[in-house]
């Protein structure tokens, strides 16, 4: 039913880019905020940006901001993060989110890419 897809993720070294991408399907994409979290290696969940539904606005973390772009496609049920300069520190699997709503609280989330950074 509801699916969140992450894809992109690799690995890089430091200072190169990758792309993450993020196919939503199985509910109505354009209403929703969407967001990317992440989770380095034996740590907790780190959020790291969100955009809006339509007007573009967008927020980032302190720890990605300047480096990381966040954009989505409503036509394509797409949400992307694109990342530049990477640091070893960036190593995480990273998860899409899907905002909640008063009938699902919890929102939608996906299964996650892994990014890893190498120095």
């Amino acid at each position: 039913q509801v699916q969140l897809v992450e894809s992109g993720g690799g690995l890089v070294q430091r200072g190169e880019s990758l792309r993450l991408s993020c196919a939503a399907s199985g509910f109505t994409f354009g209403w929703y905020v969407m967001s990317w979290v992440r989770q380095p290696p034996g740590k907790g969940p780190e959020w790291i940006s969100a955009i809006d539904t339509g007007s573009g606005v967008t927020r980032y973390a302190d720890s990605v901001k300047g480096r990381f772009t966040i954009s989505r496609d409503n036509a394509k049920n797409t949400v992307y993060l694109q990342m530049n300069s990477l640091k070893p520190e960036d190593t995480a699997v990273y998860f899409c989110n899907a905002a909640g709503t008063i009938l699902h609280p919890e929102g939608y989330w996906g299964q996650g890419t892994q990014v890893t950074v190498s120095s």
